[in-house]
């Protein structure tokens, strides 16, 4: 089994995507690349914590690739906007990958380039690319939060933008 660490704003937005892929066993939501240990939710909201709201995603390498990890994780937010995703902004919604070696490191700065030749943005890909450090699971009720409200997750998804965005640059999902 191997993780990836990713943030791309709100951390409920996350989940869902990626729950949908063969290959991926779980799908938790935190806060990673803080210097508090064991945040609360509420202290990475005050974006003093250096922690970003992101998921935790266990594979299995031999079912799915992080390479096509990646390339769905940036169908899931604007990979453009490095201040925060949609109406959130600020340290704590900060897109970021955390990578665990230097080969992932490489595929990640590989697909980026990739995506950025294709146009698909009216800018390049802004996002950090930090070395992994930490992850803390968030609270139980922020896990799987689109299966536990299922109507508030909804109004969140279309009400920020972020659905109507990721339609207008990768065309109409399932969800």
């Amino acid at each position: 089994m191997m993780q990836i660490t990713l943030a791309g704003g709100c951390f409920w937005c996350l989940v869902k995507p990626f729950h949908k892929i063969q290959g991926v066993l779980s799908v938790v939501s935190g806060y990673s690349g803080g210097h508090v240990e064991n945040p609360t939710y509420e202290q990475v909201c005050t974006n003093t914590t250096g922690h970003r709201e992101a998921v935790q995603i266990e594979y299995d390498p031999n079912i799915v690739s992080l390479e096509t990890i990646i390339k769905h994780y940036f169908k899931t937010f604007d990979p453009t906007d490095r201040y925060g995703q949609f109406f959130d902004r600020g340290e704590s919604y900060q897109p970021a990958i955390f990578y665990n070696d230097d080969n992932e490191l490489q595929l990640i700065e590989s697909i980026i380039n990739e995506i950025d030749a294709q146009y698909i943005f009216d800018k390049p890909i802004d996002i950090d690319i930090l070395p992994y450090q930490n992850f803390y699971p968030a609270e139980s009720h922020h896990q799987d939060y689109y299966l536990k409200n299922p109507t508030h997750y909804e109004g969140y998804y279309r009400g920020s933008g972020r659905k109507s965005f990721i339609e207008a640059h990768w065309g109409k999902s399932n969800d």
